[in-house]
């Protein structure tokens, strides 16, 4: 399997995208004015607790106070105690770290068990324990990954803290390891004396910028090339993977070329497609995703796919396609929380397993953790997959100021009423010559024609004349009916 990383740099923003075998897989978008700030570490100060929600708003220096629940801060003994009341008081100093961005009206969500990845590792000053990856299954490298921390820290003499070795330390020389985790301790050691100087709230550490970020988390052995259009950017990359990673060196290379970077594989129509809320398959079937503040629904439909034998054939089909399309359509919209998926309904039960199956390889691949919690008795498949950041739609979206958001509008037929109605209330309310209403050309046009009648109608009932203006900048659903 080919794969590249392509980054993009602008003033105002930076993005990734990675490509497997020419189709775009993920894409990732900071702006420079509204960075992330997951993983960034803050000295702040306890605003609120909340003892039934077993919860605490802590002031770290944003717009929102953030949230920490109980079962997120340790006890001074170093284990976690459920009574917030028995952990933090208001006006508390705490140091945390954020584990999600500010998402729509929610606070940034903390944590006080402290995390600093690296390269293979990541740093936990709060424990003393040794973890590795799921994703490393050889029993071997196992061992051996915790016999090489284990004399590492004996050798530098690291008697606190603990460490878990991440997916990329598999088959990774014992000096790497070692070097990782040294650059941690100086790190922590930094940190550690900026808490002891500083005043809440205060940010103590930034995690790297998103080019930096992709480096060290996003890149796997089948990586072929990281692409970047900033020579300034592929320099510090260069000073980044040389320090920290240098068998990733030969890699890196500068994209100098006149063609948007992002043009090479279609990446550009790839985002604006990943913004639609339908999708088609090769096949002719296609999916609906539809995200909304609880949960996330897909649906699977057949459409213009009939197949050549039978009709069962031609949903298990849809659905086996459906469900890798699936699985790259949340990597690629960054879509996080609860997910339901409904598949065409399928009579075998063999079928079944096989696109469950489909559906869980996929999610393999995929860098934020997912689970697949099973299939409810109407047939819907539930799954959660960790949302950190905001998704794709979030960072390049906003509401739609005629519709709040709905993805519908009332039509003029429903506006009209209402300002009849609007116009009863008033006339019952206030003595005045006439009223004129204000509204969106398709509505002043349905009152004129389709609505006459009822406006004359009206027009005798209340004693009054009613009288119409267009407003350009109203929308369908917007109106305001003025005394005269």
């Amino acid at each position: 399997m080919s794969e590249e990383i392509l980054i993009n740099i602008t003033p105002m923003e930076s993005r990734v995208a990675v490509v497997e075998n020419g189709v775009l897989q993920e894409v990732h978008v900071e702006r420079t004015q509204r960075r992330g700030i997951v993983g960034n570490i803050y000295k702040g100060k306890v605003v609120r607790v909340l003892p039934g929600m077993q919860a605490a708003f802590v002031d770290i220096g944003l717009d929102r106070a953030a949230f920490i629940h109980a079962s997120e801060i340790s006890s001074r003994e170093g284990h976690a105690v459920e009574p917030i009341s028995a952990l933090v008081h208001e006006g508390q100093g705490l140091v945390v770290q954020v584990t999600k961005d500010p998402i729509g009206k929610k606070g940034a969500r903390l944590t006080t068990q402290l995390s600093i990845p690296s390269r293979y590792l990541v740093y936990m000053p709060g424990t003393s324990h040794v973890g590795i990856s799921l994703k490393i299954e050889t029993e071997a490298e196992r061992e051996r990954l915790k016999r090489v921390v284990a004399e590492a820290m004996t050798a530098e003499g690291i008697d606190a803290g603990g460490f878990i070795l991440r997916t990329a330390a598999e088959n990774a020389r014992a000096e790497e390891i070692v070097t990782d985790i040294r650059y941690l301790r100086r790190l922590w050691e930094q940190i550690d004396g900026q808490l002891k100087r500083v005043s809440a709230p205060a940010v103590i550490y930034e995690d790297l910028t998103l080019a930096m970020r992709t480096l060290r988390d996003l890149v796997t052995p089948n990586i072929e090339k990281i692409r970047i259009d900033s020579r300034e950017t592929f320099q510090r990359a260069s000073q980044f993977v040389g320090e920290l990673m240098p068998e990733v060196a030969d890699r890196v290379e500068h994209y100098p070329g006149e063609r948007p970077i992002f043009d090479l594989y279609g990446v550009e129509d790839e985002i604006q497609k990943a913004l639609d809320r339908k999708v088609m398959l090769k096949s002719g079937g296609y999916l609906i995703i539809d995200p909304a503040e609880a949960m996330t629904t897909i649906d699977v439909n057949t459409g213009a796919f009939v197949g050549h034998r039978t009709l069962e054939e031609t949903i298990f089909k849809t659905n086996l396609e459906a469900a890798t399309a699936i699985a790259r359509q949340l990597r690629l919209r960054n879509i996080g929380g609860i997910i339901i998926i409904d598949f065409i309904d399928m009579e075998d039960e063999e079928h079944r397993r096989q696109v469950l199956r489909t559906l869980e390889k996929q999610l393999e691949r995929d860098h934020a953790k997912t689970n697949i919690i099973g299939i409810t008795e109407l047939g819907l498949v539930q799954m959660t997959r960790k949302r950190t950041r905001e998704s794709l739609e979030q960072v390049l979206c906003e509401p739609c100021v005629a519709c709040q958001g709905r993805g519908k509008l009332k039509t003029p037929e429903t506006v009209c009423y209402e300002i009849f109605r609007e116009i009863l209330r008033e006339a019952r309310a206030y003595q005045a010559e006439g009223y004129r209403v204000l509204a969106n050309q398709k509505v002043i046009d349905r009152l004129l024609d389709e609505e006459s009648g009822n406006v004359a109608d009206l027009e005798s009932f209340i004693g009054r004349s009613i009288r119409f203006q267009v407003e350009i900048n109203y929308s369908q659903e917007q109106y305001d009916v003025v005394l005269l």
